[in-house]
């Protein structure tokens, strides 16, 4: 096949064609034509030639061009599509502009007679004639522009889509494949993961179906567009198209969770007194929300009021449960809530749907109990608590008990408490007060010395026991986890101390930290540490006065590499 002045034009035609078809811009299609027509001519003239093709964007006239270019001598590579520039002097001079022999510098073309010798990036062009293509050059031809449009194609459809994740698209259902629908959403397809799709959900092809788009990436075999119709932000979208006030932003939804196609919870909250955004988003009648659940499929909806307050927001989201007693945990992030024993398997709800809902949507895990439940267990810590100060104090149940009621829990409170508050106890003169106190000091020096000289015999250094902040059952503790020297305590990180909390799997999980049993917080323990690797040299104290001041560029404790300080404590120790 052979390109003549015959189709000349059909190669315009059909780039226009193929470029309206896929809605891509037909100058694409054009540069994918001039790439395969010379790949094909390589096939011809040979694969080490550079050779080009240029389609004239009026006339279709396909012009083949030989390229050599000027290189320095040790840059020479290939001979057929490179030259020294002592090789290309005779060229250079022969060259006229306007003839099928031409120079390009820069891109510009050049008149050699007026520049003087070629210089290193110089290119000659020498115009070729077209090839005569056969039936596997054609077909390279042809898959080489296919592959083309489809990159360009998929670059429009990224382009267009990449912006539009977070929003709601409507789109045909095409086809079902392995479960996950194909769905037509205008200028390409997207994919609605069985995940995605609400239980006891069915479509057949040509169903239209509102989605929202969830994210948007570029994959090896192009760029796709995943669709959700379980994401808790398509409901929020459902609710902003619905309620005016959302839209306009009078009225902001806060949190969302949902158990897809059965039970969700939105909590709201208005900026404008005068609105009541519970009632906003129920609509007259019920006809907004109704929208919302129509579209769900029937997924029953709860709108709660959103509150500053953890408890009082907790409270709301437990509804239509009663609560007792709320009990907050903020830095374990969780929760006790207390209800009444009948309004027990209300709160939990069917399956633990209504509690697990509610733990979503205030972001911290819930524990329940009932009344009685919580009874027994304060009844268990006031007698464990009561027989701690009957052995330790030597004292009898009564005088326990009247203790443990005044809301004393350990022998340290007892210790070093103002002797005034022991005296406002029913009984308590200064001499009773005074003998308390006594016993408790002497039975913490006791226990102080055991711990001490555990550590000590477990090999704790005299730097460490020094070290202030650290009580003898702090220093056990460490010694019984294998630190027992200055260097040892400062490589530790903050949370290996205090404690913490990590997310696994979307799950928070509980990391014990050595001094966590003696409430050591871990502003606390940063501190401690810190001090340590000041004291060892391993941190500049400016650097520490610095953070504190907090001026920018100052060391942040949680950013040493914890890597190289244990690495130094390690050359130190050795």
């Amino acid at each position: 096949m052979a390109i003549t002045s015959a189709n000349q034009l059909e190669l315009l035609q059909t780039a226009e064609a193929v470029a309206r078809e896929k809605m891509i811009d037909p100058g694409l299609v054009v540069e994918a034509m001039e790439d395969s027509l010379a790949r094909a001519a390589k096939s011809r003239y040979g694969a080490d030639m550079d050779i080009r093709v240029t389609i004239d964007r009026k006339t279709g006239r396909a012009a083949f061009t030989r390229v050599r270019t000027v290189v320095d001598a040790e840059e020479l590579e290939n001979h057929h599509a490179q030259f020294t520039a002592d090789q290309a002097r005779p060229y250079f001079v022969a060259a006229k502009p306007g003839r099928d022999e031409f120079w390009l510098r820069g891109g510009a073309r050049i008149a050699p007679a007026e520049v003087g010798t070629p210089e290193p990036g110089d290119e000659f062009h020498e115009v070729v004639p077209p090839v005569d293509l056969g039936r596997i050059a054609a077909q390279s031809a042809k898959q080489v522009i296919l592959q083309r449009v489809r990159e360009a194609e998929r670059d429009r459809q990224y382009e267009e889509f990449k912006d539009r994740a977070g929003s709601i698209i409507n789109g045909v259902v095409r086809r079902e494949e392995y479960g996950n629908l194909i769905v037509d959403i205008g200028r390409g397809e997207g994919v609605l993961r069985r995940s995605d799709r609400i239980p006891r959900e069915n479509y057949r092809p040509n169903d239209r179906i509102r989605c929202f788009i969830r994210d948007v990436r570029r994959e090896q075999r192009g760029p796709q567009v995943f669709l959700s119709r379980t994401a808790p932000e398509f409901m929020a979208a459902l609710f902003k198209m619905e309620v005016p006030e959302i839209y306009d932003g009078i009225i902001e939804i806060k949190a969302v969770a949902r158990d897809p196609g059965s039970r969700a919870k939105i909590a709201v909250i208005s900026y404008d007194g005068s609105i009541d955004p519970v009632g906003a988003c129920v609509g007259m009648r019920g006809s907004r929300v109704q929208a919302v659940v129509n579209e769900l499929q029937g997924e029953k909806i709860d709108i709660i009021p959103w509150n500053e307050d953890q408890a009082t927001f907790l409270v709301n989201a437990l509804q239509p449960a009663e609560v007792s007693k709320v009990v907050i945990d903020e830095d374990a992030q969780r929760i006790e809530v207390v209800v009444p024993d009948e309004q027990l398997s209300l709160a939990i709800g069917r399956r633990g749907q209504n509690v697990r809902l509610a733990s979503q949507l205030t972001g911290l895990d819930i524990d329940i109990m009932t009344e009685a439940e919580e009874s027994e267990r304060r009844q268990a810590e006031f007698a464990e608590r009561t027989r701690l100060f009957m052995e330790e104090l030597d004292v009898d149940e009564f005088l326990a008990q009247l203790l443990v009621a005044e809301g004393f829990t350990s022998l340290e409170e007892v210790a070093y408490v103002d002797p005034d508050e022991l005296l406002g106890i029913d009984g308590f003169d200064a001499d009773t007060a005074e003998e308390l106190q006594a016993r408790a000091r002497d039975k913490l020096e006791e226990a102080n010395a055991r711990a001490l000289a555990n550590a000590r015999g477990m090999g704790m250094q005299d730097a460490l026991i020094a070290f202030d902040g650290l009580s003898p059952q702090m220093l056990e503790a460490l010694a019984k986890d294998g630190i027992k020297s200055l260097e040892d305590f400062a490589t530790c990180a903050d949370w290996e101390l205090a404690g913490g909390w990590t997310e696994v799997n979307g799950k928070r999980v509980k990391d014990e930290g050595l001094l966590e049993p003696f409430d050591v917080s871990l502003e606390e323990a940063q501190s401690m540490v810190m001090t340590a690797r000041v004291m060892l040299g391993w941190v500049d104290p400016a650097e520490v006065a610095a953070q504190e001041a907090g001026t920018d560029g100052a060391a942040d404790a949680d950013d040493l590499d914890d890597d190289a300080v244990a690495e130094t404590g390690a050359d130190e120790r050795g």
